[in-house]
């Protein structure tokens, strides 16, 4: 009869660790950027509350709300960053696109916003663009190693 009691020690006479060290290598392979990883949830969660912070959710409401709604779409992007990395980083590029579209958010959305909104978004949007850039860029490397 086998002995199939849970035993604790060395995994080296385990017969799949060359296969277990070759996947979790392959699966830390495409983690390059996981710094970015954070500052990108921490610009969704700004995102979000940047209207109450700097106090225009009565002179732009519509603003206000979009702001809302796209920091939380950029707080998903980034748990989907972190969770499933291999797949989500392939939509590094629509990030890039989400960040262009919030230079131009308080003209579209807003009504004749004061400089400080849009400095704020101009500024939320350069982020995006720049984070969106270097995920993309992993994304490129990893695929290429592989």
């Amino acid at each position: 009869m086998a002995n199939v009691s849970p035993t604790r020690g060395d995994m080296t006479s385990h017969p799949d660790v060359s296969e277990m060290r070759a996947r979790y290598a392959r699966m830390l392979g495409g983690r390059d950027v996981v710094l970015v990883d954070g500052p990108v949830f921490l610009l969704g969660l700004y995102c979000a509350v940047s209207p109450w912070i700097l106090h225009y959710t009565t002179s732009q409401p519509a603003l206000a709300t979009h702001n809302l709604i796209v920091g939380i779409a950029i707080g998903l992007l980034a748990l989907g960053f972190t969770q499933t990395p291999e797949r989500m980083y392939g939509l590094s590029w629509a990030f890039c696109a989400v960040g262009i579209w919030m230079i131009v958010a308080p003209w579209v959305v807003g009504d004749s916003p004061d400089t400080g909104v849009a400095l704020n978004n101009i500024i939320i949007g350069g982020l995006a663009v720049i984070l969106g850039l270097l995920c993309t860029s992993a994304a490129t490397k990893s695929a290429t190693r592989t």
